[in-house]
């Protein structure tokens, strides 16, 4: 059997989450402080690992670049599927 072919689990720092949280919040709302689209922006940014999609309005690009982007992605996957499941 290839490696491949098992499943892989993935661990995360226990503080991830509210670290992660608090620095999405922070950068969605400085970015609509700024006029731009925070949905576009931190798409962007979780994509190519670019700051510059993040402003530093509020020092938001500082904060979030202190979070490990998998961290980020884990909890809007947390966050989305919060509202989908009983």
């Amino acid at each position: 059997m290839s490696p491949f072919d098992e499943t892989m689990q993935f661990q995360t720092r226990q503080d991830g989450r509210s670290r992660a949280e608090k620095a999405l919040l922070l950068a969605y709302e400085a970015l609509v402080d700024k006029g731009y689209n925070p949905i576009h922006q931190l798409s962007g940014y979780l994509l190519s690992g670019d700051p510059a999609y993040i402003t530093s309005h509020r020092d938001a690009r500082d904060v979030i670049r202190q979070v490990e982007r998998d961290d980020l992605i884990e909890e809007l996957v947390r966050a989305y599927m919060s509202t989908r499941l009983p």
